[in-house]
């Protein structure tokens, strides 16, 4: 299995934990968390970057703070709570590493957290696609 540490790690064993009908609802719990996003993007839509490859309309920014630390942030309606919950996951998950522990978390790791029998290999695919743009911008971000 994929190696992944902190919060992303907690995560993952959160969901292999529970039997497999309870993953969905593990899923709508993090959807229900997913973080607002802060005030200065709120007038700016235009700095968040749509995810194409999510069936719905999933939006996503990453930062580096003063410390080198990395913070995510997606919106997704609440009529999509899947999607949704993959976004909070992800926010939640990278939140607080630098920018080197992102880049070598495993393109693969939507595919280690059990979900692959509950949800559709498309919104898999959704969720791959959104940790690929995550890394995507902070490779343009910081030039790693």
């Amino acid at each position: 299995m994929a190696e992944v540490t902190g919060a992303l790690a907690e995560i993952r064993e959160e969901f292999l934990a529970v039997e497999q009908r309870e993953r969905l609802q593990l899923l709508l719990e993090f959807a229900n968390e997913l973080p607002a996003l802060p005030e200065r993007y709120a007038d700016h839509p235009d700095l968040l970057e749509r995810v194409e490859e999510c069936q719905s309309p999933v939006f996503i920014f990453v930062e580096v703070d003063e410390a080198d630390r990395v913070h995510m942030h997606a919106t997704a309606p609440r009529e999509a709570p899947t999607t949704r919950g993959f976004a909070s996951i992800l926010a939640q998950g990278l939140d607080g590493m630098t920018v080197d522990e992102v880049l070598a978390v495993p393109d693969d790791y939507p595919q280690t957290i059990g979900l692959n029998d509950a949800v559709s290999p498309l919104r898999i695919r959704g969720m791959t696609a959104m940790l690929g743009r995550a890394k995507r911008q902070l490779r343009l971000r910081t030039g790693a």
